[in-house]
C-alpha cells in the first residue's frame, strides 16, 4: 500500500471514531478525546488535521463521501419528470438528514459560540444551496415552477423547508413519524413550488 493511501485510510479510522464520539457525546469532543478513541495521540490528529475546525470540516465532507449524498442527489436530477425529480431530490435529502441528524443539531446548536463548527455547517449548506439551486433552474427551464417563484428564491425556499432544524421541530418537537414527515414536507413543498400540471395526475 503506498504511504499516501495508508494516510488517507488513517484519517479515515480517526473520522470514523470522530463521528461516533460525536453522535454519542456531542460536538465539543477534544482532539485528546478522538485520539484516544482511534488509538494515537492528540498530536497526531493535529498533525493530519491543523486544527479542530479542521477536523470537523473533514468530518462532515467525510460523510457526504461515506453516505455517497452528492451522486445521490444528481441521480435524482437525471429524472425527466420534473415532479418525480422533486420528490426523488426530498426523498434522497430527508434520508440524509435523518443518518446525521445526531451530529447535525449539534453543530448547528454550537455555531453562535464555536468557529469550527459554524466554518465547517456554512461550508456543507453552501454546497447544498448550489445544488438545489442547480435542481430549480432545471425545474424553472421545463416550465414546472409556479410563476411567483424564480429559480434562486426557489432553491432558498426549499433548502428552508427541508432543513435539518425543520426535520428536528417535526419529529422531535411535533413527535411526528419520520414517514409521515417526509410524506407531508414532499406534498406540501411540491404544491408551494410546482405550477398544477406538474403534478396534478
Amino acid at each position: 500500500m503506498s504511504s499516501q493511501r495508508r494516510l488517507q485510510r488513517t484519517r479515515n479510522e480517526i473520522l470514523d471514531c470522530a463521528w461516533t464520539l460525536v453522535s454519542e457525546r456531542g460536538a465539543e469532543v477534544s482532539l485528546a478525546e478522538i485520539g484516544k478513541a482511534a488509538g494515537i495521540s492528540r498530536q497526531s490528529v493535529y498533525d493530519h488535521f491543523g486544527s479542530r475546525g479542521g477536523l470537523i470540516l473533514a468530518l462532515v465532507r467525510r460523510t457526504d463521501d461515506r453516505l455517497d449524498i452528492k451522486a445521490r442527489l444528481h441521480q435524482a436530477f437525471d429524472e425527466a419528470d420534473p415532479f418525480e425529480r422533486l420528490q426523488r431530490v426530498i426523498d434522497v435529502w430527508l434520508g440524509f438528514v435523518q443518518e446525521i441528524y445526531p451530529v447535525a443539531t449539534d453543530l448547528i446548536r454550537l455555531r453562535s459560540t464555536d468557529e469550527a463548527a459554524s466554518m465547517a455547517w456554512e461550508d456543507r449548506m453552501s454546497e447544498l444551496r448550489g445544488w438545489l439551486h442547480e435542481l430549480t433552474l432545471s425545474l424553472d427551464t421545463d416550465g414546472a415552477l409556479q410563476e411567483a417563484w424564480t429559480a434562486k428564491t426557489a432553491s432558498e425556499y426549499l433548502w428552508a423547508s427541508f432543513s435539518v432544524q425543520t426535520w428536528g421541530l417535526l419529529t422531535a418537537d411535533c413527535g411526528w413519524s419520520p414517514d409521515y414527515a417526509s410524506e407531508t414536507l414532499k406534498r406540501t413543498i411540491c404544491q408551494a413550488l410546482l405550477v398544477r400540471g406538474s403534478f396534478g395526475k
